[in-house]
């Protein structure tokens, strides 16, 4: 064999035969798997099927709608989507990323139909969804807006106004987050950039006023549109921010007299320590913090565009650009240089956009104000503005309008020719208020020379529009209070403040006032009535237009009544700051309005609420003089129950430090308080009921008003439980200024003849006019006093009356079951500390007199009296006069068979008299 032969051996080829497999070859890879089916039952379960709208489609479906190119289809998308949406509110909580992204992605539509329905379905979103809810969404949102504002497409940005109204509404602090992209996109919806030649090297770009032909509306209209827009987001702006002072008549940052919210402090509570007390500085207002040590606010770690108009940068720097544009505006708008008409007359649209190019600037005049250095920002803003604001707005200064369409019904303004009303609601005196306001910031004390002649225009302006009479709104008058304020601020000196006050009094004159309007000229004058109070003595010089207007308070309060409760509180207010400082002239008409105000049935106390009642309770410790006949009006006030007895306590302690009782060291007001005219008081609010009631009482008779026993001369009147519960807290009140009158026996001398003469020879008493005497003669008792006979025979009567009707209390008589603790513990303190007081009630019990079931009764109060432990002594000393009743009951009860009661009768009279047991024993009255 060749060598040929063999290599060829080596490598031979495997022959296969037709129908045999292929064998597998020894390095083969085996590829075969086996599967199994996994099965996950909860995933494999169906949410059920979505809520579907009229059309079959769910909000799926609707949402890859949003998508489709044919406007019609994304039409009808959107409008399916109200439909479901309104039907299915939940899916909006499911579905709301998707729905905002969504809805947001077509405000940049070609087509207007899509866009318009983007917008109503929005409008209807935001009634649906919370702030919250869509916060962090909220940067998609606006980034579209954003788009569709800057757009190239003249209907986009006519339809982003739009979407910017529904957001203004609907989520104010969330758009004025993004302030500094969205105010650059309002510059340049008006506005275009142009490279100025004389600024090339500072590279520095100065805006112009567009005009585009080809949008639907005029130049002028337009402009009008978006700048109404940017005044509705910078008042958005203003009102987020919490450190920016209101228009017109709110307190300035160093006003010392704000509104403060007092601290009611009940001492019973703390002296039992059930509650601490907790101090706070400023009268809780703001926490004062005794550091040298200032904090940064988070505002000033962020960058100039997230702090916005926060920033004192970027607040100038929008200034700079939109004041130009404005004042373009305003030249465009302004009445022409060569007509010479009476008052300006302007054309309707006209106005309108010159009243919004003011409002624009008072709102950032506003937000300058909110800086720390504010001196600085009214100096900068003058330095750069007044020239020219001088020269465009008060050229023409005051503006009105020119009526054209409507001459048939004559100008309710009376002769009034700055407040021209048309029937497009355009406040003309608004217009000319809002440039007097911005004018007036722009001047100070130290520039009045200087301004003296544009200042005089608006003090005239204003002096007249005060005085011609005409009605004025809220809104009005709040701008226009504002800028007397201001006026009065700049020049401080009697001369020139006067006449604003006088003019403001005018207006205060008028009848049929809007309640707004009052309110805000009632701050106006407390506000310079507290100024001029800060003043020292040396310079002070009282207005006297401002000293009419305060005395006139109390007789407005007597007059107003409950017809007006909220601007009662206003004046009640008032005239206690001015009480408090001993205002001359306020008090003198305090005083003789006195009896109007607290009139016990058509007084301004018992009409009012109970926080004014409170006020004008206070307002009784600064009167001059306390007459009989108005402490006859208060003690009504306080047994009558139309105020509380919290209250009617005040007042008698009140009346307890103008008195002459009440341990002052120095010497009180000569005549405040009569001393007899005080004991008056407290004698008639102890007894609860006039003479007059009193006698008539003396006609009632029988249950379930009168409850009466043949062993006493005395009946009872049950008052109402309500009526009772005040006339026992109000006489705790007396009984403790009863108790620190120093002479305690010629007082209680005093109570026993009042009582003598008033009350001694009535039938018929209320029960807690008894209870009351009682509890006043226990008070004021002691070992110098000594009691008339009558008095005694009078207090036995009441005691058994009492005794009796608690005996014979039904339990299930609810009402008259709560007394019964107050009044059983007057009665035993009485015949405890009056020992022939209880000998006298023993001595009236004669059982013949009685009928066969009272018995019973007279039975159970002998036991309860014997059981008593502070009553035991005396009950030993009659003993004899004990048994001697229980004889003549026994007497009563012959020949029949003993009941329970007489068994326990007999016992206690053995257990705690007949064995005499030494001292007081520890066994209480329990019925």
């Amino acid at each position: 064999m060749t060598k040929k032969r063999k290599h060829q051996e080596d490598f031979q080829k495997v022959k296969l035969k037709v129908g045999k497999k292929k064998p597998k070859l020894e390095n083969a890879t085996d590829t075969t798997f086996k599967t199994k089916a996994i099965q996950i039952p909860e995933q494999l379960k169906e949410d059920g099927v979505l809520p579907t709208q009229n059309r079959k489609l769910n909000i799926k479906d609707l949402l890859s709608q949003m998508h489709h190119y044919s406007p019609g289809i994304k039409h009808n998308a959107l409008l399916g989507l109200k439909d479901l949406l309104s039907q299915y509110p939940f899916v909006i909580d499911a579905h709301l990323s998707n729905i905002i992204s969504e809805v947001a992605a077509v405000f940049t539509d070609k087509d207007s139909g899509v866009r318009g329905a983007a917008v109503h379905l929005l409008q209807f979103l935001a009634s649906k969804i919370r702030a919250e809810q869509i916060a962090p969404f909220f940067p998609l949102v606006s980034a579209h807006l954003s788009s569709a504002m800057t757009h190239i497409s003249e209907g986009i940005q006519e339809d982003s106004l739009k979407v910017l109204d529904v957001l203004l509404e609907a989520y104010p602090a969330l758009l004025t987050d993004r302030s500094i992209i969205l105010l650059k996109n309002f510059v340049e919806l008006i506005s275009h950039q142009q490279l100025s030649k004389r600024l090339k090297s500072r590279e520095k770009l100065s805006w112009m006023l567009s005009v585009n032909p080809n949008r639907r509306v005029t130049s002028q209209q337009w402009r009008l549109n978006v700048l109404t827009r940017l005044k509705k987001f910078l008042q958005a702006v203003v009102d987020g921010s919490s450190e920016i002072e209101d228009e017109g008549l709110q307190e300035q940052k160093d006003s010392s007299h704000s509104v403060r919210n007092p601290i009611c402090i009940s001492w019973k509570v703390h002296a039992n320590n059930q509650q601490h007390i907790q101090l706070f500085e400023n009268g809780g207002l703001q926490p004062k913090i005794n550091s040298s040590f200032r904090l940064r606010s988070l505002v000033s770690v962020m960058d100039s565009a997230e702090k916005g108009l926060s920033s004192a940068e970027n607040l100038k720097g929008f200034i700079e650009i939109i004041i130009p544009l404005l004042i373009e505006c305003w030249i465009e708008a302004s009445p022409a240089q060569s007509a010479h008409i009476l008052g300006n007359l302007l054309e309707s649209e006209s106005q309108q956009l010159m009243q919004q190019v003011l409002s624009i600037i008072h709102l950032l005049w506003k937000l300058t104000k909110r800086h720390d250095e504010t001196y600085k920002m009214e100096l900068w803003l003058r330095m750069n503005y007044l020239v020219d604001f001088k020269h465009y707005f008060m050229r023409h200064f005051p503006y009105s309008l020119q009526e054209t369409v409507k001459h048939k019904k004559k100008d309710s303004c009376k002769g009034n020719k700055y407040c021209m009303t048309s029937s497009n609601s355009v406040d003309h005196l608004l217009l000319n208020l809002t440039l007097c306001d911005i004018m007036v910031s722009l001047a100070s004390t130290a520039t009045l020379q200087m301004d003296s002649g544009w200042l005089d225009m608006i003090r005239k302006f204003v002096t007249d529009t005060l005085q011609d009479g005409s009605k004025l709104n809220s809104k009005q008058v709040n701008r226009l209070l504002g800028v007397t304020w201001r006026l009065m601020q700049i020049q401080q000196n009697k001369v020139a403040t006067e006449p604003l006050i006088k003019a403001v009094y005018t207006l205060y004159q008028q009848r049929n006032l809007l309640f707004p309007v009052r309110t805000l000229l009632l701050k106006f004058f407390s506000r310079v009535y507290q100024k001029e109070d800060l003043r020292t003595q040396r310079i002070r010089s009282r207005s006297k237009v401002l000293s009419r207007w305060l005395a006139g308070l109390p007789q407005q309060l007597a007059l107003l009544g409950l017809k007006n409760p909220e601007l009662s509180n206003q004046l009640i207010d008032i005239i206690h700051s001015a009480a408090s400082r001993s205002n001359k002239e306020l008090l003198q008409s305090l005083q003789a309005t006195a009896a109007r105000l607290y009139d016990p049935l058509e007084g301004a106390l018992v009409l009012l609420p109970a926080e004014a009642q409170r006020r004008l309770v206070q307002l009784v410790y600064f009167l001059p003089c306390l007459p009989a006949s108005l402490l006859a009006c208060l003690s009504r006030c306080c047994i009558m129950g139309r105020m509380s007895s919290d209250l009617a306590a005040t007042l008698i302690g009140i009346l307890h430090m103008r008195s002459s009782f009440a341990g002052w060291k120095c010497q009180v007001q000569d005549n405040s308080v009569n001393d007899v005219d005080y004991f008056s008081f407290l004698f008639s609010t102890l007894i609860g009921f006039s003479r007059k009631e009193l006698t008539d009482l003396q006609g009632i008779r029988g249950k379930p008003h009168i409850s009466q026993t043949q062993l006493s001369p005395v009946r009872l009147y049950l008052t109402d439980l309500d009526q009772f519960l005040h006339h026992w807290a109000v006489t705790e009140m007396i009984c403790h200024s009863l108790s620190t009158i120093p002479s305690q026996s010629q007082c209680f001398d005093i109570l026993q003849t009042g009582i003598c003469k008033y009350l001694v020879g009535l039938v018929v008493i209320p029960d807690s006019t008894a209870g009351s005497v009682l509890c006043a003669i226990n008070k004021l008792l002691d070992q110098a006093c000594i009691l008339s006979e009558n008095l005694h025979k009078f207090l036995a009567s009441c005691c058994y009356s009492l005794l009796y009707f608690l005996l014979t209390l039904d339990k299930e008589d609810a009402e008259h079951v709560q007394k019964r603790d107050m009044l059983w513990g007057s009665c035993i303190s009485a015949l405890a500390l009056l020992p022939r007081l209880l000998r006298l009630m023993l001595q009236s019990l004669q059982v013949s007199r009685i009928c066969q079931e009272e018995l019973p009764v007279v039975a159970q109060l002998l036991r309860l009296l014997m059981q008593h432990g502070q009553l035991r002594s005396h009950m030993i000393t009659n003993e004899f006069l004990v048994q001697q009743i229980i004889k003549d009951i026994m007497m009563l009860k012959s020949g029949e068979v003993q009941e329970q009661w007489l068994t326990d009768l007999h016992y206690c009279f053995n257990i705690y008299l007949a064995s005499h047991p030494q001292g007081p024993g520890p066994i209480n009255a329990v019925y």
